[in-house]
């Protein structure tokens, strides 16, 4: 959920006591829209302010960042005058979603002063700002902006601080007459939860819908349908979740999609109804649940930026490739119905003196065909028939020569084609950086980007298509690659690769040859191995029909029916010479047709052993 005002008003509430009397040693600034203080109080903590519009916040943090070489300016204003002060308070006026902390430190004279540090968490609007409370003149904001960017204020060193706009909603409520009276001040074909969310200050959509819940109404509920009683108990969770001053315990929670253990989706100060279908985890505080939501959050826009990076990179050179391969099928096309050009010109050969000379074309008994049908050969009329039919042997030889050619460029950018269709699927499947890094190695090796930890011209980039030998200039990493390792329903033990670089090591390096290998037939996607005991030949049924549900949910097929999942063994599998990362082939196999089930896909993917 978002970090609304209740929900900070319950954090600034845990993090006054924590907060208050601590001294500010250091304070530095690693992002452009991000602060941080280092505290000292009964030991050190790392205060982190963040005016980011994707999550902006504040909470404790253990992560530490590199600094840029030379410190913003904001970065210098602050250190100026909060190095060496102390937090006297910490407060949040109305639930409005700005927390003050009022700070007292030594100026140049020597005289003691008081600056309130003013954190606004108003997304894209965000910002950070020093004002000198006795004058209210601001010294310096994390965001400037002058009247050219918004006519209600100035954020410049010397204006005058003006608190955001209030959005005219009302503090929290205790008379529940004066609170009816409110809700039906509104339209009563307006629904409860845009009401909540309108009308009363620090309310969240999310917050709104569990109001709603929690009073046992459904989130859509209109106005003109609740009753009295139902007024009662939306006022009851109203006033059990929105009165921070009155609620001296929570109970902060994570909550997690159920199918994939690390994806975290949200998270609340005290148990929601509306997540009740998510995994739920408790921790100990609201920092922490801030903290490690929106680190989460942070690594996975990191993740989403770089994808989409490699994903262009991937998906230019598909479309790059795919149409060359379109012109190489068109120019065999009609070098291959060029071929017959050459019984055209036997035939005229043959018929040399029996064609007068200047007509537009011959009529000839065609002697390659035993019911000696009659060809229509058209001619030129300005040329000899001598000359017309050298024309077609030219002709003929042109085909032949495209088809030589063309023929082994067509492999050559159907394996291209194939090997980024791998990539794409790779890269829609990758859920951590250290995968989308192995894949950019990947695509650096292959030539498609280059590299700058790379040795100077350790790659050689061709417009157009990469340099067929780069790969072999690159160093193989030394980690030991992590593929996904899940456990079946028997307890066999099933692997599968990530991406080429880990498909290769998994069928040519960490398979035995009398292991079995597991790959959906002629579509991009993981190589899938399961290990065998010494004498075994196959795995149990069960086992292999769960080893290709993965191999089939790690494709391009995923979520398809009757899917064709060929499996061999490993010393089957061969590796032609210059044949891209996750490309082999084998000569002797099985093939099942298998439609996955989505309840034992699930229990697969819970099984799922945590590698990294």
């Amino acid at each position: 959920m978002a970090l609304d005002g209740v929900t900070l008003a319950y954090l600034v509430s845990e993090l006054a006591p924590q907060l208050i009397g601590a001294r500010i040693d250091k304070i530095h600034q690693p992002e452009k829209d991000e602060i941080h203080l280092q505290l000292r109080q009964q030991g050190s903590r790392r205060l982190l302010l963040s005016t980011s519009a994707t999550s902006p916040r504040f909470h404790f943090t253990e992560e530490t960042k590199k600094n840029p070489p030379s410190p913003p300016m904001f970065c210098m204003i602050l250190r100026k005058h909060l190095e060496g002060g102390k937090i006297v308070n910490l407060h949040q006026t109305a639930l409005e979603r700005v927390v003050t902390f009022e700070i007292q430190n030594y100026n140049d004279r020597g005289d003691l002063v008081s600056l309130h540090l003013h954190l606004e968490i108003m997304g894209k609007h965000s910002n950070l700002i020093l004002v000198d409370p006795t004058t209210h003149t601001i010294l310096d904001g994390l965001k400037r902006y002058s009247h050219a960017l918004s006519q209600y204020r100035e954020v410049l060193p010397g204006r005058t601080y003006l608190a955001p706009p209030s959005q005219g909603k009302l503090p929290p409520q205790e008379n529940e007459e004066l609170w009816r009276q409110t809700l039906y001040e509104e339209d009563l074909e307006r629904s409860i939860t845009s009401i909540l969310l309108a009308r009363f200050a620090g309310i969240s959509p999310e917050l709104a819908r569990e109001i709603v819940i929690q009073a046992g109404l459904k989130p859509e509920i209109l106005l003109h349908q609740c009753g009295d009683i139902d007024c009662s108990r939306l006022f009851q969770a109203y006033r059990r979740l929105c009165n921070p001053e009155e609620i001296l315990e929570i109970k902060p929670c994570l909550y997690y999609n159920p199918a994939l253990k690390t994806q975290l989706v949200a998270f609340s100060f005290t148990p929601f109804q509306q997540y009740q279908d998510l995994r739920r985890e408790n921790v100990p505080s609201l920092n922490d649940a801030v903290q490690i939501f929106y680190q989460s959050k942070t690594s996975n826009n990191s993740l989403e930026s770089k994808r989409g990076s490699l994903r262009k990179i991937v998906q230019e050179q598909h479309a790059h490739f795919s149409k060359k391969l379109k012109i190489y099928e068109e120019a065999l096309l009609n070098a291959n119905s060029s071929l017959n050009y050459q019984k055209w010109g036997e035939l005229l050969t043959a018929n040399l003196y029996r064609i007068p000379q200047g007509t537009v074309e011959a009529s000839v008994e065609d002697y390659f065909d035993p019911t000696l049908a009659s060809v229509i050969i058209p001619l030129n009329p300005h040329i000899s028939v001598i000359d017309n039919a050298q024309h077609y042997y030219k002709l003929y030889n042109k085909a032949k020569a495209t088809l030589l050619k063309t023929k082994s460029l067509k492999e050559t950018t159907l394996e291209e084609v194939q090997y980024l269709a791998s990539l794409r699927v790779s890269l829609d499947q990758a859920s951590t950086l250290t995968e989308l890094t192995e894949i950019h190695l990947e695509l650096v090796g292959q030539g498609y980007v280059t590299g700058k930890h790379l040795k100077k011209n350790t790659l050689k980039l061709k417009k157009g298509r990469p340099q067929a030998n780069a790969k072999s200039k690159l160093k193989s990493p030394k980690e030991v690659p992590q593929p996904r390792i899940y456990r079946s329903s028997q307890g066999k033990s099933i692997f599968v690769g990530k991406n080429n670089a880990q498909n290769d090591w998994l069928s040519l390096r960490k398979g035995k040859p009398n292991d079995l290998w597991l790959h959906v037939k002629q579509i991009p996607g993981s190589h899938v191995l399961v290990p065998l005991d010494e004498g075994e030949e196959f795995p149990d049924d069960t086992t292999l029909e769960e080893a290709a549900a993965l191999a089939i949910y790690y494709s391009q097929a995923r979520g398809s029916s009757q899917v064709a999942v060929d499996y061999t063994h490993v010393k089957q599998l061969k590796k032609p010479n210059s044949a891209k990362p996750g490309m082999v082939i084998y000569d002797q196999n099985w093939t099942l047709y298998l439609t996955p089930k989505t309840e034992i896909l699930e229990q697969l993917l819970a099984s799922e052993e945590i590698t990294e």
